[in-house]
């Protein structure tokens, strides 16, 4: 060992600075006032201190920058560091040298020099730096680092005790600063950052932050320890407790609870049906089970996941003792109509019967609200002899719903599917999948796109939930969904499905259905019998025209419940014992004032309004198409909040009649002096779609014209530029909504006369429909002729219709 007197001889100096040594530091950074043994194994930092032991020189210290790499050069290596002096030095057996140096003052290297054996710089000492003026800033910082100090090394553990007495003794803020930094357990980057800052100040500042940080970590860590020690110590009590409940009912000649539980388990699996990979599961399962401890978390999943895959039907099914008489007639009793419905059920059982390989039907009944689509998948199940379940979609927004969580979550749960096949106990149910049309997606996944594989028929034979982790045959299952509107499904499900469309009602079948099923359903719900209300064929009728206005029954049905109900409340004030009879002159004291006029339209033929006919979720509708010339400078005004399409259907409808301004008789600039506004009532709903477009050019030719429309005559179609008649959908429920509003005549798309075999033959029968191909055949048909003097014709001049000599208008 050697021992060096610091400060003996002077460094070699020059102008520029002095000249030492330089140690590369790994790992490591040394403060002024700092007093650290190294271990030192490099070659060319073992020459370093030899070098400077030689000169008897102080030495400079500086961190590596990558404390990994051991041949470092000179961008390797911070630039700033600490002069540093050799205490002792001892050499070690292995060729390693332990020097214990101490920090002096910090400095930064300004240049390296040329040295084949060593690092040696050229360095500049740098001198603390503490601003006049901030006295009572810096008492307080050393106040705060010293109190703050004494915190950390109660939590930490690692610092001396008599460095905390040290520590409380220094008045020197530099030095106070430095001793406090090196005792940190911070990053080396924030070490050098302290040693870099030469402003005493903010070093203090930067110190004090530090320790408040390390500080609120071990606080932390503290709380951790002690609830996990509190933990296992729980956990550790819990086992005792248990082996020796075990012990002593071993002593008492008690079978064990959990060797039960798992006897049970294996007596089930043993009579319960399953696929092979479920079985192969739950042998797995049951064998975790044995090996844990009862009272655990973990044994409590593995026993409910067991549960589930056990009360799963995989291979209970019901069987259909009907004939197919007998599920026809089901099918009649508890609905009146829906023949293609009926039909389709009917054909599927008679290939069950048939084949008993035939897979279970996935049908996707569309129709207005109230038409019967749910309660009719209820007769469905009851007609097959199946059980019934049903899933509402509307609004479902998870996919996990429909496929389940995974069993790594808590309280995780099989999806919604596996959930209603357990509680129908069947694994061949009426399974209904209700409002499909109105899914939604979000961050959590796309349910619709969850739901591919369970209506695919090619698919769901092994649908895999999430929860069960094994392959469920949906296949035997009958799905029925209902939709409103079928725009709003995607197409991939779109293609899974058997869509049937189911339109409203007619009078006719209304007055049928609120008679056989209505009138008795109600009527007992409501306590009451066939002596106590009885209502006639023209009270019903009124109830249907005047105060509902639906493509289905529902609202029929709540006022039907609703004249029950004053009834009931009638017999039971006053002890009315006769037979209340409902007849159409009565309504109006249960029911109040009308709330619609039915077959009420304007009444006279009026010019520039025209009666069209539009498709709404809730069935068809009539649509007021009204026009209007007036004063102006040839400018379209379009109201009613008309979509994009309507709107455009109008444009189209001015042109064409600009086009045949000749033939109508109206002057070349009949546009430039006139405005023409078109409005479609009830302004507050939202109208699109391209099916107005003859009623919009029959409204207009008419206003320009000023020639009547027929007020008994409705029309759908689009129109073309030329005057062409397109195609339009939704005809079966616009011509029940032209029979519902009274109306004689309907025209029609000659490209639709095919859709016609689907309208009910007494609607037809009430209905004249013609079809046409132009705009000239629409406009013969609705304007009234009538008898104007030889050689004049209608003309506008500054928005006025004036008659006007020329030639007599041409034939529409």
């Amino acid at each position: 060992m050697f021992n060096f007197n610091r400060g003996k001889n002077k460094p070699m100096e020059k102008e520029k600075g002095l000249i030492l040594s330089l140690l590369p530091l790994r790992d490591v950074v040394i403060f002024p006032h700092m007093i650290i043994p190294l271990f030192v194994g490099r070659e060319k930092s073992i020459n370093a201190l030899e070098s400077a032991m030689k000169e008897e020189n102080d030495i400079f210290l500086s961190t590596q920058k990558d404390a990994q790499k051991d041949d470092p050069d000179e961008s390797d290596i911070y630039e700033f560091g600490t002069l540093g002096s050799i205490i002792q030095l001892l050499r070690l057996p292995d060729g390693t040298v332990k020097v214990l140096v101490e920090g002096k003052r910090r400095g930064v290297i300004k240049e390296y020099l040329p040295n084949p054996d060593s690092f040696l710089v050229r360095i500049e000492q740098l001198e603390e730096i503490i601003v006049e003026g901030e006295t009572v800033k810096k008492e307080a910082l050393i106040r705060n680092i010293i109190e703050a100090f004494e915190h950390y090394s109660k939590l930490s553990r690692k610092v001396p005790g008599e460095i905390l007495a040290s520590i409380s003794s220094i008045s020197d803020p530099a030095k106070l600063s430095d001793v406090v930094a090196s005792y940190l357990t911070i990053k080396i980057k924030e070490k050098q950052d302290l040693l870099e800052t030469v402003n005493v100040i903010e070093r203090l500042e930067k110190i004090y932050g530090f320790i408040l940080s390390e500080v609120e970590v071990m606080e932390v860590e503290g709380r951790i320890k002690k609830r996990v020690k509190k933990q296992m110590e729980k956990t550790q009590k819990d086992y005792y407790l248990n082996e020796q409940m075990r012990a002593i009912q071993r002593e008492m000649g008690e079978e064990d609870s959990a060797k039960s539980e798992i006897k049970e388990i294996e007596k089930r699996l043993k009579e319960k049906k399953l696929s092979k990979e479920a079985r192969k599961k739950v042998e797995k399962e049951a064998k975790k089970l044995k090996m844990m401890a009862p009272m655990s978390a973990e044994a409590t999943v593995i026993r409910n996941y067991i549960d589930w895959i056990l009360d799963l039907p995989w291979y209970d099914t019901t069987k259909n003792e009907n004939t197919l008489s007998d599920s026809e007639k089901i099918l009649e009793e508890d609905h009146y109509g829906l023949k293609l419905v009926k039909e389709r059920i009917l054909e599927y059982l008679a290939v069950q019967s048939l084949s008993e390989k035939n897979k279970g039907s996935i049908l996707c009944l569309v129709g207005p609200p109230g038409v019967g689509k749910t309660s009719v998948a209820k007769s469905i199940a009851r007609a097959t002899n199946r059980q019934f379940v049903r899933l509402s979609l509307g609004g479902l927004r998870d996919e996990a719903e429909i496929r389940g969580h995974r069993r790594t979550y808590i309280g995780a749960m099989p999806g919604k599917i596996i959930q209603l096949l357990k509680k129908a106990g069947s694994n061949n149910p009426v399974f209904c999948l209700d409002e499909i049309d109105k899914l939604s997606s979000d961050f959590r996944g796309d349910p619709a796109s969850a739901l591919l594989e369970v209506l695919d028929p090619e698919q769901n034979i092994a649908f895999n939930d999430n929860y069960l982790e094994v392959d469920y045959d949906l296949s035997d299952i009958m799905f029925i969904t209902t939709a409103n509107i079928i725009q709003t499904i995607p197409d991939p499900l779109q293609d899974r499905m058997e869509v049937i469309r189911i339109a409203g009602y007619t009078e006719y079948e209304k007055l049928n259905i609120a008679r056989s099923y209505l009138v008795p359903k109600q009527t007992e719900k409501n306590g009451l019998t066939k002596d106590n209300i009885t209502f006639t064929d023209g009270a019903l009728l009124t109830v249907i025209r005047k105060y509902t206005r639906e493509a289905g029954v529902r609202n029929l049905e709540r006022e039907i419940a609703s004249i029950c109900r004053k009834v009931a409340k009638k017999i039971v004030s006053t002890g009315l014992k006769k037979r209340v009879k409902i007849t159409s002159k009565s309504i109006e004291k249960y029911l109040g004032i009308q709330k619609f006029r039915h077959g009420e339209t304007e009444g006279t033929d009026r010019i520039g309004l025209t009666i069209g006919l539009a498709w709404t979720e809730a069935g068809g509708e009539l649509l007021d198409i009204e026009a209007m010339v007036v004063r102006g400078t040839g400018k379209p005004i379009l109201t009613g909040n008309l979509g994009d399409v309507m709107q455009e259907s109008a444009q189209a409808a001015l042109t064409y009649v600009r086009s045949r301004a000749d033939d109508f008789g109206l002057p070349r600039d009949f546009h430039k002096k006139s405005d023409i506004h078109v409005h479609v009532p009830e302004g507050a709903i939202p109208k699109d779609g391209p099916s107005a477009g003859i009623a919009m050019v029959t409204s207009i030719a008419s206003a320009f014209l000023k020639k009547k429309v027929r007020s008994d005559l409705a029309m759908t179609g689009e129109i073309t530029l030329r005057g062409r008649v397109l195609p339009i959908g939704g005809l079966k429920e616009k011509l029940l909504a032209a029979h519902r509003g009274n109306i004689k005549t309907v025209v029609i798309p000659s490209d639709n006369k095919k859709d016609l075999a689907d309208i009910p033959g007494k609607v037809l029968k009430d209905l004249e429909v013609i079809t046409v191909d132009n705009v000239d055949e629409v406009l013969d048909i609705a304007l009234i002729k009538e008898d104007k003097p030889e050689g004049k014709m209608a003309a506008v001049d500054s928005g006025k219709i004036q008659i006007s000599a020329g030639a007599g208008p041409a034939p529409l």
